[in-house]
């Protein structure tokens, strides 16, 4: 009888910690994020779609901007998972190198914009807790160091994943095919310039 009573007890004693850790979402970071959502979203309709994706396009010139500027626009704009389907703006030998910089920033961006992964919050929090705990003064230089790291491990990991693919396509044989690639990747662009040309002209 007692090891029921103790199941029982602990049963609903789950429960119970459950609701008070969801008060404290509703009551803590969820305004935040429903806030800064809807910043984002505001901005994006405020500076207009074509203006955005012509940002985009354009930090994807230089390897510099293309593994910093465009990845972090990416995930604080359209947030985790979908911050992904920039790498459309990137020729085919340069996306898996997007795709590891953009995935590699899920994380510290929390420091600052935790909209924009929301569902690992506890990344962050976790590692924060020992600051915050230690010395709360503290907190917004972890923030920054945590930010700024993950800017310069992206750009890194953009760089090495880029000339591995290269290696990689080289190393296969598949040259022509990537050049094929290419080629129809820059007709694609013309054409949308083309497109976005007329519809100006037509405004």
């Amino acid at each position: 009888m007692q090891a029921l009573t103790w199941a029982a007890t602990h049963f609903i004693g789950l429960f119970q910690a459950s609701g008070e850790t969801l008060v404290g979402l509703i009551t803590g970071i969820l305004p935040t994020l429903i806030v800064l959502l809807t910043l984002m979203y505001a901005i994006t309709t405020w500076v207009g779609e074509a203006r955005m994706a012509r940002a985009v396009q354009w930090s994807a010139r230089w390897a510099i901007t293309r593994y910093t500027l465009m990845p972090i626009i990416a995930v604080i704009m359209l947030t985790n998972p979908m911050a992904y389907s920039f790498g459309v703006y990137l020729p085919e030998r340069q996306k898996p190198a997007f795709y590891d910089s953009a995935v590699s920033f899920v994380h510290p961006v929390t420091a600052f914009f935790p909209h924009a992964n929301a569902g690992e919050i506890f990344v962050w929090t976790g590692i924060s807790a020992g600051v915050l705990a230690a010395a709360p003064d503290k907190y917004p230089v972890l923030a920054l160091l945590y930010f700024g790291t993950g800017i310069v491990v992206i750009f890194i990991r953009g760089i090495l994943t880029e000339w591995i693919t290269r290696f990689l396509i080289r190393r296969q044989g598949l040259t022509e095919v990537f050049d094929d690639y290419d080629r129809e990747f820059i007709e694609a662009s013309r054409r949308n310039k083309k497109l976005e040309v007329g519809k100006g002209a037509a405004r």
